[in-house]
Order: C-alpha cells, then structure tokens, then sequence
C-alpha cells in the first residue's frame, strides 16, 4: 500500500462476495487514478480497515455493499460516518435504488449505485463521491424529490424506522426470525416486536403478504 502514486484515489470495498469484489478490482484496474487498497467481507472487518488505513496509507472512499454479514451495511455506514464523517460511503447493492437509496442518502452515504451499473458509471460516482460530491443516478434523484415533497408525511417502508427497516428487508427475503436475531444481534423477542411493529405499519398479516406488499411497493415507487 506505500507504493499508491500522489493523488491516486485509495479504495477500500467492502462486500460479503468475491466474486463481486473481483469484479469491482477489475472495473476499478482500468482507471490509473484509482487503487483498490483494501477489501473485507463482513461488517466488522470493513470497520478495522477503515480505522487501520485512517492512520497508516490513507484512504479516500469506502464502496460499501448494503447486505453484509456480522454488521448490516447500514449500520456500518452510520458508524462510519459518525468517526470518520468527512471519508465518503458510496453504497452498493443489488436492491432497487427507489428502495433503498434515499434511505442510505439520509444515513450520510454520498451515493448510491447498483452492482449492475454501467462500469463507466461506477468510475464517474467513485470520482465524484471521492472528490466530495454526491452521485445520484436519475432515479435516486426522482425518489430523493419525492421524499422532500412529501414534506415530512411518509407511507409505506419509508415510515418505517431505521432497526424495523433492517428486519423488513430481511423478513421479505424469507429470513427467519432467528436468522434475523443472529445478523442483526438482537434477541429472537425483539425481532418479533419489530416484526409485529412492521406488519402493523404496512398493514400486513404475516410473511407472506408483507413479500408481496413489498413487491407492489417497489413496482410503484418513484422511479420504476
């Protein structure tokens, strides 16, 4: 990591598939401005790189993937941002972005692409995200419109809070409740009272019509 050129842009991506971490490296290889410095697979590790490179080689963005195991990749995001405000979280997934992107604008990432994106576009958002920017695709910013219009009255998902937003998303995947308990690290009960706490807000009954709720949802929000 001593031998980063001045002015190379230092990269640290964090995401439970190597497969997609290879990929990225890849994308990220062809742009001699840019060095992948780092790489970690769950929530915990991403953290430790971040505090070992703050102090040691530097580091200018963190490619964040949503979905991560030990730690949720949102709340990574928030423990990023409240030790290291001023290093730039572009988020990474595979979930639509008139799902999850506004949610992760809100948390203090400075952008949000799909795994799928365009490698010309995930250079461009990693040189704006890098420099200090915002990158947002033409979706995220129809939704994040949307969202400020509403003026503070939300509906759906977006009422839910940031922990019962976490359990949603894993509840519609088919996760179990102990499932959920183990990512999460929270005991079987309390996933249950948010559970019950999201059926209540969506006004859904069980597993089943909260899948499908959230399936109509994602078809009708802003942006699709």
């Amino acid at each position: 990591m001593n031998d980063v050129v001045a002015g190379t842009l230092r990269v640290l991506i964090g995401d439970d598939h190597r497969i997609v971490r290879e990929g990225l490296k890849q994308i990220l290889a062809d742009a001699p401005d840019v060095r992948v410095v780092a790489e970690a697979q769950t929530g915990p590790e991403v953290l430790a790189q971040v505090a070992q490179l703050q102090v040691s080689a530097g580091l200018d963005l963190v490619l964040l993937d949503i979905a991560l195991p030990g730690i949720d990749g949102l709340d990574v995001l928030q423990q990023i941002k409240r030790e290291h405000p001023k290093l730039p979280v572009l988020m990474l997934s595979t979930y639509p972005e008139k799902q999850y992107a506004v949610r992760c604008i809100k948390l203090g990432a400075s952008g949000y692409l799909n795994k799928s994106a365009d490698p010309d576009d995930m250079l461009a958002a990693v040189r704006k995200v890098a420099a200090g920017g915002v990158f947002l695709t033409a979706s995220t910013a129809e939704a994040l419109a949307a969202a400020v219009g509403q003026g503070g009255a939300q509906a759906g998902p977006e009422a839910l809070s940031h922990r019962e937003h976490q359990v949603y998303r894993l509840l519609t995947q088919g996760r179990t409740v102990s499932e959920i308990g183990a990512q999460l690290g929270l005991a079987p009960n309390t996933v249950s009272t948010y559970r019950a706490r999201i059926l209540e807000k969506t006004g859904t009954k069980n597993d089943v019509e909260l899948a499908l709720y959230a399936e109509r949802h994602a078809r009708t929000r802003p942006g699709g």
